[in-house]
This record gives C-alpha cells, structure tokens and sequence, in this order.
C-alpha cells in the first residue's frame, strides 16, 4: 500500500491528516506561495498533537531557492528546533544560481537534520537537468523526492516522474506532489510510487479536507 502525506498548511490540517488515515504530516505555512518555514509555536503543537510522522517545510522566504549565507543558517537553526523537539523529519531544498542542485549547502543542511529523515521539496523541479539533480542527490543520500516531474503538476509531469522513479530504483524515493487529487489519483498510481503527496485541499478551503484525505488514502490501498 503506497503511503500518503498530506501538505498541512494548520492544526486543522494536521489533524484532519491523521483523523483520515495520512501516513504522515508535512507542516508548513503559506500555500498560497508554495509554503514557508512554520512558525515554532505551529511546531510544537503539531508534534504534541499528532501521533502520526511529522516532517517540516524549512523554507525561509519565497521565491527562487538559492539562499544567502544568513538565510542558510536561519534554516539550520530552524532544523536544530525540529530536531530537539523530536521531529521526524524534514523538508528542503537549495539550489545555486545556475539551477542545479547546492551541494554544499545541501550537505550543510543535512548534518544539522542529524537523526531526522530528508526530503528535497519541489526546489527540484527548477533545476536544469532533473536526472543530473537525481543523480546528485543520490551520491548526497537524501532519502526521499517531492516532484512533479517539471510539469505544473504531477498529472502534467506523469511521464517525466514515471522516468525518475525507474531512475532512481530502490535507492531514493520519489514522492509525487502537485495538484493530486481524486480524480488524477488513480492515474498515478500507474506509474508504481511508493509514496503521493497531496494538499487535499477543496478550491474554496482553507485546511486541508477530512473527506478528501480519506478518499485519497482509500485511492492508494
């Protein structure tokens, strides 16, 4: 059975995750500019709610992903913070100025995550070459890939995202993300991942919807 995380952008969310049957919790604020860091306080609530995995977005701003030397240690010590309080995991990505994968600040950013488990967020879908960023990021030993294969979504990207997960075999996961919805759902479960990530946000919503979680989580038995 493939897992599923949900995107949750509140407590609500983050409960709705759990009460539908998520496999685990990305936290984040922000959707509306494709996520930012949560706040502390949003942290520790989560953590002493859920009792599913919960992994965290470490994004400092919006915008491109290439990061200053003061925003790559914001990001540090926002990931000693998810470390001490007993996280799971979390989520990031950095990139330099020619769009392809940081690997210095990469490094940097995983020895901070210590225990934690790793996955580079959508940052990978603006690189140059994503089979050379795959590539990359095996030989760093990040765990797991959010992608939509390029494409504005995962169904747009599905041919793209079918290639990296033959690519990257059993070595890293390759998560789709990106407008997963019941409806495409069934579509992606063709291309064999082990693991869909999904807002599960309605159009007019403002947390992510229990009914919606439930229904995907049925989708990927």
């Amino acid at each position: 059975m493939a897992k599923l995380e949900i995107c949750a952008n509140s407590i609500e969310s983050a409960l709705n995750a759990q009460n539908g049957g998520a496999d685990r919790v990305e936290l984040c604020s922000e959707l509306s500019v494709g996520g930012i860091t949560p706040s502390k306080g949003l942290i520790q609530m989560a953590k002493e709610l859920l009792d599913i995995p919960l992994y965290v977005l470490i994004r400092p701003r919006s915008g491109d992903f290439h990061y200053s030397i003061m925003e790559l240690e914001i990001m540090k010590e926002d990931i000693a913070f998810c470390a001490e309080i007993g996280c799971h995991g979390v989520v990031f990505g950095a990139l330099t100025q020619d769009r392809r994968i940081d690997q210095s600040k990469t490094i940097q950013l995983m020895q901070a995550a210590q225990f934690m488990d790793v996955t580079f967020h959508k940052a990978f879908d603006a690189v140059q070459n994503q089979f050379e960023a795959l590539d990359t990021l095996k030989e760093l030993g990040i765990q797991r890939i959010l992608t939509s294969g390029g494409a504005e979504s995962a169904a747009k990207g599905i041919d793209t995202l079918s290639e990296l997960i033959d690519e990257a075999d059993d070595e890293m996961i390759i998560m789709p993300g990106g407008g997963i919805r019941l409806e495409n759902i069934e579509m992606l479960k063709g291309i064999g991942a082990l693991e869909y990530h999904s807002s599960a946000m309605l159009s007019d919503g403002k947390h992510s919807d229990l009914n919606m979680i439930m229904e995907l989580r049925k989708a990927l038995i």
